[in-house]
């Protein structure tokens, strides 16, 4: 069977948001889709190593924040990329409380802010079923997958439910790849070292956090 027909499936980014033990933590997470309309409803999935996902069973509640093409990249690296139980996620980016739960602060699309009904078990991941309570308007367009992989060239986290580990891939040319061991993104360069102020475009990490790969 042939995965990676399952890249055609179109997705968004999203920042969930939540208190727990009275810490704001938080992941992106690439699966959500809206499933009623008068009561509106989402489902979002996050995978069940995922601290945040104990912070919305305890709570009941929690934001979901749509990333736009615009938004911080770091962003998606420090929220997708490290762990809320031992990293504060917010303290890079600032937080403001909506209806009682925790937003990253920063540009996105609009916010939702919404109350766990049900919650489903899918092997690696959880189905959160919840109802909408509140909207927070925002703008921009969002971000899908398709070019989060394609213009960020971004990777997708090991929680991630569309996660693949990738088959190791040959270097052409005189090029020189150095992957960023926080969030793997890839830099290239024309046969020469990465500069020493070199940044990740994605998690923001500096230059001693990237190592040379075949």
């Amino acid at each position: 069977m042939d995965l990676k027909v399952l890249y055609k499936l179109t997705y968004g980014l999203y920042v969930v948001g939540a208190f727990k033990d009275g810490r704001a933590v938080g992941c992106v997470v690439n699966t959500c889709f809206q499933i009623t309309n008068d009561v509106p409803r989402v489902a979002v999935a996050l995978n069940k190593n995922n601290y945040t996902l104990e912070a919305v069973k305890e709570n009941k509640r929690f934001s979901l924040s749509i990333i736009a093409e615009d938004t911080d990249p770091s962003v998606i690296g420090r929220f997708g990329f490290m762990s809320s139980r031992d990293t504060d996620k917010y303290e890079a980016f600032g937080m403001e409380v909506i209806d009682y739960v925790p937003c990253v602060k920063g540009k996105f699309c609009g916010r939702l802010i919404a109350e766990v009904e049900q919650t489903v078990d899918c092997s690696t991941h959880v189905l959160v079923i919840a109802r909408v309570v509140d909207t927070v308007e925002g703008n921009g367009v969002p971000m899908t997958y398709a070019y989060y992989h394609n213009v960020i060239k971004g990777k997708e986290p090991k929680n991630a439910p569309t996660y693949r580990a990738e088959e190791a891939e040959v270097a052409a040319g005189p090029k020189r790849r150095f992957e960023c061991d926080v969030c793997f993104y890839v830099a290239e360069t024309d046969g020469s070292d990465l500069p020493e102020d070199f940044v990740c475009p994605v998690c923001g990490v500096d230059r001693s956090h990237f190592h040379e790969i075949d």
